[in-house]
This record gives C-alpha cells, structure tokens and sequence, in this order.
C-alpha cells in the first residue's frame, strides 16, 4: 500500500485513479480539438490549454473520488463502477459547466464539454476493462506470510480473500500454539530454516497473528525476516492498514501508546481544520439560509411544535453542548427518555423522514460548527446518556472524544446508520482510526466522500 499523509491507499487503486486522470486530460484535449475541427478553428497550442485541461481532469476526478468509484464494490462490479462513473462524470461535467457560465472565457465551452463527457466515459470504461480486469490478479497484491494458525489466522484468511483485497496469503506457520483453525498450516518443527522458506516464496510481508505472545514471540525468526529485508507487522497494525479502522478485538494499550499516531503535528492539522470550518461554515450558511428557512416554516405546518430541535451532546475531551437541527420527530419522542431511532421509526413526522433522507435536517449543525462545539468532519456526537452506557459496555470509547465531534466522519462514510451496541461498536473502530490518523486530507477525503452518502443513503433513519 502507498501512505499518504498517514493514510493508506492500495496500490492498485493508485495505479487506476492516476490512469484514469491521465485519460480525462487526454478526453479533454480530444473533446476540444473534435468541437475545433466542427467549426472550422485551429486548436492552437497545448500549452495554452494546460490550466483547462488539468482542471478539467481534476474536478471530474475528484466527483469520482466523491460517488465512491473507487471504493470496494465499484472494483468488484463492473456494473457497478460504470453506474457510478455515469453519475460522476455527469456531476463533474455540470459543475464545469456552472464554471464556466461564472468565469467566461477561462474555462472550456459547453460544447466542447459535451464531446469530453462521451469521449472521457467510453476511455474510462476501456481503462476498467484492461487495467481493472488484473486489480485483483497477484500481480497488484503483496505475498503475505501469516505467523499463527489460530483465529486471528483465519481472519485474516476471509480478509485477503476478498476481491479488492490488497494481499495474499502464500502460507501459514503453525508456531506451536493451541489449537489449530487453519488446517493446511505448516508446523514450525517442519520448515528448517524460515529465513529461507520465506525467500523461496518471495514473501514481502510477514505477520504475526499469535493468540498469546506472551513468553510466545519467535523473536529469533523475526530478526532473521527482519534483517532480510521483509517487511515485518503485528496483527493490530496490519489490520488497521487492511481495513481503516481499529480492531478492538485485539487492541490493547501498549499499542496504542507506541503504534504511530496521535502526532504532535495535528496541532497544525488542527488549526487548519478550525480555518477551514470558519470559512466553509460562514459561506454554507449564507448559501442554505433560505432552504433552512424554509424547511423551518414546513416543520411548523406539519407537526406542532417547534421548528428547530436542541438536545445535549459530548463533545471534544467530554464537554457537553447543544446541538442544533430541524426538527424531525413529534415533540413528545423523548418523553421517555433519549433512545437508539428504528428503522420506520414511529416517532419521525411525515416532513421528518424526507428531511432525513436528504440530510436537510443536518444544515442547522453549521452553526454548531462556525461556534467552534462541532467540526465538519470527526466522530458523530452523542447523548450524555448513550455516551455513560457505551464506555461502561466498550473498551476505549472515550478515546474519541480526543478529537472535535464532526457533522460528517469517517465512520459515517464507511458504516451504515447502526442503533445498537454492536453498530456502535462497529462505528468505535472507524472514530479510533480517525482519531489516531487525523490530516486535513482525510478530511478532504471524507468530506468528498459524503457526497456518496448524501447521493446514496443507505441506512438514514
């Protein structure tokens, strides 16, 4: 996998996004010259074009960033990832467009775009089709050696068998521990020198999936891998990489202190994410007032009550503040106390369930955030209430309140809507990772990627 600013990114999909930027340009370069040759103009120089183009090939990439064409089901599906490239060259094209009516003159002519939006489908699909049919060949994945043939060996078995997983495993080596889940490993006794079994299979990775380490840890064999050259990993860290998230069924505190993360540099992170909020969060209000005013006064004509819901929430290092949004229930949905939604949940109000479908409700919290209680991207706030029963029920549930509570998040993005202890479990592993793994470009990447979910859904209650 390649890091990028602490977050990891397969190489396969690197190698296809760079692939498919490359053609955009390459769609509207061909797009201009076709809209030239039709009206009887030279297509000059390229080099005059070269804002153009990049700029063309860099919106559109980024909407396919944003719908998820990258993401686990767009490489596994080729159905999939066209109905989803339809969707972002479509968006890309039509904020172009939007540019280009603002800045006349800088930008590319709509005409012009039309022909790029149809030259730049039929390549992409072409590029699915040739690059994307080996993603999931061994020539993109690294041979991964497995330490251990317990559970955790097993685990990690389903996750490299999954189509857009990153890594295979070439072999298992039973380190004379309990009992045995994968069958086909290898006893230690049996291979001589494991230095050399691991050359012979070209192993560039080798991880350590003990259940119990302690007075268990091959350290000879490890140093031996180690001073080889190969790269080597324990379960905990390989995980996280794997997966973008923290596994808290084998977390425990050691790693967390002295696994990296939680860098002294996220001050800088922070205080561009805070200018960042205050600019954002003072345009979106100038720009959705009226819709908030709106949806305000239908809220006030469907249900009695109120037009804008205020309850108590946790917020960075435990402190407590109001939240802010449109009111979506009746007003006596909590006379019983704060409770996890349902699906089809009773207490929402006809308006309710449209304005959650949407996110409209959601358009108040900018306030919350240009006040500095909230952030656009963190971990989802939550009520006093729900808050004292998970960190009774889950280990290291208030380490995410070390990080400001977000609008948007990375568990949101990954996770579907969960209303019980095991979601919430789920939704702890993902705020860990963020937690731990926070820069403005996951940021950026979370907050393009909540388009899919505003687009798609899944799960809103």
């Amino acid at each position: 996998m390649i890091r990028l600013f602490k977050h990891y990114i397969p190489h396969a999909v690197a190698l296809l996004s760079l692939f498919d930027l490359a053609l955009l340009v390459i769609s509207g370069e061909a797009g201009w010259r076709l809209r030239a040759s039709n009206i009887g103009i030279a297509p000059g120089e390229l080099g005059d074009r070269f804002w153009q183009l990049a700029g063309f090939g860099l919106v559109i990439w980024l909407a396919m960033i944003a719908v998820g064409v990258y993401g686990a089901e767009a490489l596994r599906s080729m159905r999939y990832a066209v109905a989803r490239l339809v969707v972002a060259v479509s968006l890309g094209i039509i904020a172009l467009s939007v540019m280009d009516f603002l800045i006349p003159g800088a930008t590319f002519w709509r005409s012009t775009l039309l022909y790029a939006m149809a030259i730049s489908m039929g390549l992409l699909v072409v590029n699915r089709l040739l690059v994307g049919s080996f993603i999931g060949t061994s020539a993109f994945r690294r041979r991964v050696m497995v330490l251990g043939a317990g559970d955790r060996a097993q685990r990690l078995r389903k996750l490299g068998e999954r189509p857009e997983s990153g890594f295979s495993i070439v072999s298992y080596i039973a380190m004379n521990e309990g009992e045995r889940v994968v069958e086909e490993a290898i006893p230690r006794s049996a291979v001589h020198d494991l230095g050399r079994f691991v050359e012979n299979l070209g192993v560039s990775e080798v991880v350590l999936a003990l259940q119990e380490r302690r007075n268990a840890l091959p350290l000879k064999d490890l140093l031996r891998i180690k001073t080889m050259g190969v790269h080597v990993n324990d379960f905990s860290s390989f995980m996280e990489r794997e997966t973008g998230r923290v596994d808290l069924d084998t977390l425990n505190p050691s790693w967390l202190i002295f696994s990296d993360g939680f860098s002294s540099a996220r001050m800088l992170s922070s205080a561009a994410k805070r200018m960042f909020d205050i600019a954002a969060s003072g345009l979106l209000l100038l720009l959705t007032f009226p819709i908030i005013a709106l949806f305000a006064l239908l809220v006030k004509l469907d249900s009695k009550g109120p037009a804008f819901f205020r309850q108590q929430r946790v917020g960075l290092y435990g402190e407590p503040f109001h939240l802010v949004k449109l009111r979506s229930m009746r007003t006596d949905a909590e006379k019983d106390g704060a409770k996890w939604a349902e699906k089809n949940d009773p207490r929402v109000t006809r308006l309710g369930r449209f304005i959650r479908k949407v996110r409209i409700d959601e358009l108040p919290q900018v306030w919350t955030v240009l006040k500095g209680d909230m952030s656009f991207v963190g971990p989802r706030p939550e009520v006093p209430k729900f808050v004292d029963d998970l960190e009774d029920k889950l280990p290291y549930y208030g380490e995410r309140h070390m990080v400001k509570p977000g609008i948007t998040g990375w568990a949101q993005i990954n996770y579907p809507y969960g209303a019980s202890i095991e979601d919430a479990r789920h939704k702890l592993e993902y705020d860990l990772y963020y937690a731990k793994n926070y820069t403005p470009f996951l940021d950026l990447l979370i907050l393009l990627q909540t388009l899919r979910v505003v687009l798609w859904p899944e799960g809103a209650r």
